[in-house]
């Protein structure tokens, strides 16, 4: 069955497969882990689909990736503002007293930034995929 759904403020398509074709085939279990014993996708409509594949074919170019490092580069400090300062909180009322707290967090970002760099210590662990772990896993 095809069915029409909305997903996550998406629209999407829901493929259901038979029970009755799913449970005899030899391939099932690398196929998937239902308890139902029937296989289910979800793809999204054509419109949307051919977008993100033009999106990610713009990924691959340099001037994007030139742009994602900057980004990058922000998104981490502002992480390593969330993780070391709890920046997302502020501990007092008013304006000029929150200023102050950014001002210090700031400054104590910047003091763990220099201390890592005179010492050679990196500033944190590289984040790896799901998918390279995997790989590492079956490599081992």
């Amino acid at each position: 069955s095809w069915t029409p759904a909305r997903q996550r403020g998406t629209d999407t398509i829901v493929i259901k497969f038979a029970a009755a074709t799913c449970t005899p085939c030899p391939a099932r279990d690398q196929c998937t882990t239902s308890k139902k014993h029937r296989r289910q996708l979800t793809v999204h409509p054509r419109d949307a689909y051919h977008a993100q594949a033009d999106a990610r074919a713009r990924q691959d170019t340099t001037d994007w990736q030139a742009k994602y490092a900057l980004r990058a580069g922000v998104e981490g400090t502002i992480r390593q503002g969330v993780a070391v300062t709890d920046l997302r909180h502020t501990r007092y009322h008013g304006l000029a007293k929150t200023h102050l707290q950014h001002v210090f967090s700031a400054v104590a970002l910047n003091l763990i930034r220099l201390d890592a760099w005179w010492n050679g210590h990196p500033l944190d662990r590289t984040r790896t995929s799901h998918l390279a772990r995997l790989e590492l896993t079956h490599a081992a």
